[in-house]
């Protein structure tokens, strides 16, 4: 009776998903889901996307305060040094299938780069950094190269003379981007660079509390990424948007897709009850970038099917999510939809690793219980008799 009721007590405390159960503390990130409000190491989402770039938001976000001059232009400099990859890296990258996703690519080569540096010195500060600075300045290039790669062409070679943002868009495409269409590009990762415990993050802390090195943990991380549940919900998006096809066509497409119960791809989030305010600042990305190269339909229907969901869907606190826009600003700066979630991991890796290295600081390696609810004790049959 004593085993049963603790069995039940167990049971009670059981969440599906882990919804709402704390496993970790942390000082990375807040959201306040009612008021929509996101803020990395306290500061607000919208001024560090509007104000900041993506590598000093990553120093941030990975050593707790904003760089000073000299501090951000050593980090620049480390990680501009640090942006080429082994040759090895490449043509182990040529073997892969040219039908393969890009992010199982990036997973097989980020974890790769744990066979180039795999001395592992996790209580060295000067190790710490040198991994940081590898994985941030590596992960746009073989994302790059890969896209070249299985086109049939080789990879570009970073140039020093480009910001990180910009020297990303010439290795996709061996053009050199407008300087407004890499500002926008990037506080796009400035606004996907981190966001909590989602199950990616999770899944990198998981695998830092074991201790093994950060290229496993990054790998780990993208590997959950991939996933549709958490990843590649931009590319739906504008599946869905093509689907319904013309502005006419909004309301009586997402009535029916609510009486089928289907899910409404870039709405609705665990944490927001109200507009993801991602989405709120990419929007203002999408109208920007639309102004000076042209507008995109598809932002008219976006528009369209954002003002009738309100009404039906907003009553019970489903709004657009990240996913709603990014995509359409991807889409105009002629990124292919499959690097959509690649692009989303080359700004989480900044978040993975704030996380990674806090785990780092106070660890207890993950082990949580199970409620079992298998057999009890059977018999063993012997096989003649089976």
């Amino acid at each position: 009776m004593v085993a049963e009721a603790g069995i039940q007590a167990t049971a009670a405390l059981y969440r599906p998903g882990l919804e709402g159960v704390p496993a970790t503390q942390s000082a990375v990130c807040d959201i306040d889901g009612q008021r929509g409000i996101l803020s990395y190491r306290g500061y607000r989402v919208e001024d560090l996307a509007s104000q900041s770039t993506f590598l000093e938001t990553t120093y941030l976000l990975i050593w707790g305060e904003l760089p000073d001059a000299e501090q951000l232009a050593a980090f620049e400099q480390e990680v501009q040094m640090h942006r080429r990859v082994s040759f090895r890296i490449r043509d182990m990258m040529k073997s892969f299938p040219s039908q393969g996703h890009p992010m199982d690519a990036l997973q097989a080569s980020a974890a790769s780069l744990g066979l180039f540096y795999s001395r592992r010195a996790l209580d060295n500060p000067e190790y710490i950094y040198g991994a940081v600075v590898r994985l941030i300045a590596k992960i746009p290039t073989m994302v790059a190269a890969f896209q070249l790669i299985r086109k049939g062409q080789d990879p570009i070679q970073p140039r020093d003379d480009l910001a990180y943002a910009s020297n990303f868009l010439y290795m996709l495409t061996e053009r050199e981007p407008d300087p407004l269409a890499a500002r926008i590009f990037d506080a796009c990762l400035i606004l996907h660079a981190e966001h909590s415990l989602n199950a990616s993050t999770f899944s990198a802390r998981v695998t830092a509390s074991t201790l093994t090195d950060p290229y496993a943990v990054v790998a780990s991380a993208v590997g959950t990424l991939a996933g549709p549940l958490h990843g590649g919900a931009n590319e739906d998006v504008l599946t869905m948007l093509e689907e319904i096809g013309s502005e006419d066509q909004v309301e009586p497409w997402l009535d029916r897709a609510i009486a089928e119960k289907r899910k409404i791809m870039g709405f609705g989030h665990r944490e927001y009850k109200v507009k993801d305010p991602r989405a709120v600042i990419l929007q203002k990305l999408a109208e920007q970038l639309f102004d000076a190269f042209g507008h995109d339909p598809l932002y008219d229907l976006a528009r369209k099917l954002e003002a009738v969901a309100a009404d039906r869907l907003g009553p019970k606190g489903i709004y657009p999510n990240v996913d709603f826009y990014s995509g359409l600003v991807y889409r105009k700066l002629g990124i292919p939809e499959d690097l959509f979630t690649p692009i989303f991991a080359i700004a989480r890796t900044a978040g993975w690793l704030a996380h990674w290295k806090e785990q780092l600081g106070a660890n207890r390696i993950f082990r949580p219980t199970q409620i079992y609810t298998g057999y009890a004790a059977r018999e063993l049959t012997p096989i003649e008799a089976r």
